[in-house]
């Protein structure tokens, strides 16, 4: 059974970092695509960005782009979600999701993958 764990999670002031991780097991950790998401109460779930194992290239939106950075470790099933000079806008409920088998390039794709699975997500929290 393919599953995801999220951690890492926390309470932050603004302009601090934070680092989540998002683990797999059930599936070989050397052929997937994981995206990160975040939903923030009273809104849609909305993409962070997403790295794809194929290449190893990854794709962000606009609004983290620069202060967010997600790479993996796949001898650990491991991908890690960096974040940098956090914002109050930034908090949110953090999941990952994950395709697996043959996917297309996180460049290509802007991470519009057909996610499988998902975490159960973690809360990060931004004081201004």
């Amino acid at each position: 059974e393919v599953q995801l764990e999220e951690s890492g999670g926390g309470f932050v002031q603004a302009g601090g970092s934070l680092r989540l991780s998002c683990t797999g097991s059930g599936f070989t950790f050397d052929n997937y695509a994981i995206g990160w998401f975040r939903q923030a109460p009273g809104k849609k779930r909305v993409g962070v960005g997403c790295i794809s194992s194929k290449d190893g290239h990854t794709y962000y939106a606009d609004s983290v782009k620069g202060r967010f950075t997600i790479s993996s470790d796949n001898a650990k099933n491991t991908v890690y979600l960096q974040m940098n000079n956090l914002k109050p806008d930034d908090a949110a409920v953090y999941y990952c999701g994950v395709t697996v088998g043959l996917h297309l390039s996180a460049t290509t794709t802007a991470c519009t993958y057909p996610y499988e699975v998902w975490g159960q997500g973690t809360q990060v929290s931004v004081s201004s």
